[in-house]
């Protein structure tokens, strides 16, 4: 019997992958659309997904429908795994936002981004799949 290329990641290997990234995207919906951006972030001690923002649409969406995905991958020549996480975001202040201060949250872009959104996290899936990659013989390097 053949051992499926497909397999589900643990709970503990999922916050791994999660905690071992900075990088990932977040859906959310704006009125009646559903938007996905690129974003880093971090997770706090309270296993929630932390990201700063500034105003505009993700956080009008954000507070308008806190209901959210977010999604998290990892690819080599071999294994590519992804989390996905289904939760709800709230905006911290105060306390609350200050307490985040000691994350490894560090903007890819040299803008303000007073704004602290933590994801609550519902429900956390991950797979990992062996990549077989028989396409690579048709790359020009290999001609």
């Amino acid at each position: 019997m053949t051992e499926s290329p497909v397999t589900r990641l643990s709970t503990q290997e999922a916050w791994e992958l999660l905690r071992g990234h900075e990088f990932g995207r977040l859906a959310f919906h704006l009125a009646d659309e559903v938007h996905l951006v690129p974003i880093n972030y971090a997770v706090d001690a309270q296993d929630r997904i932390v990201v700063r923002t500034a105003e505009g649409s993700k956080l009008l969406g954000l507070t308008m429908n806190a209901d959210v995905a977010f999604e998290v991958d990892e690819v080599d020549e071999h294994v590519a795994r992804s989390v996905v996480v289904r939760g709800r975001a709230r905006t911290l202040e105060g306390h609350e936002a200050d307490e985040t201060e000691g994350l490894p949250l560090r903007p890819w872009v040299d803008t303000v981004k007073l704004n602290v959104v933590a994801i609550t996290v519902d429900e956390l899936s991950g797979r990992s799949f062996s990549l077989t990659r028989p396409w690579l013989h048709l790359r020009p390097e290999h001609a």
